[in-house]
């Protein structure tokens, strides 16, 4: 398999865990602040990769240099899940996967300002492809749900986090100096646990931490070992092998995972209907998954 074909392998399993934060998040949103859930899912998370980076060949001495690039990292992912959390207290988890769907072309244009990575015309009608099946999953099939949208304040604020989002995935190719995955992720994840030490301690603090209900620890731990360390890494490991805008393509496929992971906790089924534009998102997936480049021509003769 190459190079390429592992980052696409690791962005379609990144996306089904993404998913899962969506559906979690809002139900345990309303119960804890959003700096306090996201500072104990970095800690959780923290210790995960540390005892994984140890155990795989430690952390060497030059991945410490320059650890502005993790604070800038680490800040910026923390806007994302402080932004995202204070969000989906108001806003409906498939609402919120529709928000997330914007990060592509955004990506797209900040891999450009800070890589120059062009988006050809073939991956721009990909991403367009792709949008429109996610579009329709979202909305389950129906135009008339599509034009009644009304931005609430929960995707608006969330769209913002997206901003950031999107910004971050070209930057982690711009500043990685040939670190692993698992340790660039670390670093990362110790900077925003300490931004967030800083920003949200009043919150931190004031958490009654004892008494939380179960599905807020449930969702933390899922936050920090799957959603946090595991989809990090995969991340991290994709943007390395792939442009910022395929990576970022990937997230087309969330909507259609949050889809199941509401039906899998008890939410109704959405209608056929929206099997039409989980095929559009495929169709999209499997054009960006063709090669870009072409051998050269033979010689005559």
């Amino acid at each position: 398999m190459t190079p390429a074909r592992r980052g696409h392998l690791a962005m379609l399993t990144f996306s089904s865990c993404v998913a899962g934060s969506f559906s979690l998040g809002a139900m345990a949103a309303p119960l804890i602040g959003p700096a306090a859930l996201n500072a104990a899912r970095f800690a959780i998370a923290i210790g995960v990769l540390a005892g994984v980076a140890l155990a795989t060949g430690g952390i060497p001495r030059r991945a410490l240099a320059a650890p502005w690039r993790y604070l800038l990292l680490g800040g910026l992912f923390t806007i994302y899940f402080v932004l995202m959390f204070e969000g989906l207290k108001t806003a409906d988890p498939v609402a919120a996967a529709a928000v997330f769907t914007l990060t592509p072309a955004m990506s797209a244009g900040f891999g450009w300002l800070f890589l120059r990575q062009r988006t050809t015309a073939r991956m721009g009608l990909a991403l367009a492809l792709g949008a429109a099946g996610a579009a329709w999953v979202i909305f389950r099939g129906d135009p008339a749900a599509a034009l009644a949208l009304r931005i609430g304040p929960g995707e608006a604020v969330y769209f913002l986090g997206c901003v950031a989002h999107a910004a971050y995935t070209p930057l982690v190719a711009r500043l990685n100096r040939g670190e692993r995955p698992v340790v660039f992720t670390l670093g990362m994840l110790v900077a925003g646990l300490a931004i967030l030490a800083v920003y949200g301690a009043g919150q931190i603090a004031a958490t009654p931490w004892a008494d939380l209900p179960a599905i807020v620890w449930i969702a933390m731990v899922y936050l920090a070992v799957v959603a946090s360390a595991a989809s990090f890494v995969l991340l991290q490991y994709a943007t390395l092998r792939l442009p910022s805008a395929k990576v970022m393509a990937y997230t087309y496929l969330v909507p259609g995972w949050v889809a199941l992971w509401e039906i899998a906790l008890g939410r109704p089924a959405p209608p056929a209907l929206v099997l039409v534009g989980v095929a559009a998102t495929a169709g999209a997936l499997i054009a960006l998954l063709k090669d870009e480049t072409r051998p050269p021509p033979r010689p005559a003769g």
